[in-house]
């Protein structure tokens, strides 16, 4: 069984955007499809026990954008101060 997170990230605004988060988050081992959301600003991923979530933090935020919170299988576990 997959888990699953979900990053708010607020500096996507269009395809390049996503193709560069898309490609450094599918990039981690243990991560399905990523799904980068421009309008709701938001990456939702599918990961299995394989894949560490600071790993897949990490990408997003090598990639040059920032998360200002995440949900994991929807419970909020960290957000902007």
């Amino acid at each position: 069984m997959s888990n699953m997170i979900t990053l708010a990230v607020p500096g996507i605004s269009c395809g390049d955007c996503r193709q560069v988060i898309g490609g450094a988050v599918g990039a981690v081992a243990g991560v399905s499809a990523p799904q980068v959301d421009i309008e709701a600003q938001t990456v939702g991923v599918a990961y299995g026990a394989s894949a560490a979530l600071p790993r897949i933090v990490a990408a997003v935020e090598d990639s040059g954008h920032k998360i200002s919170g995440y949900a994991v299988q929807n419970q909020v576990v960290r957000r902007a101060s």
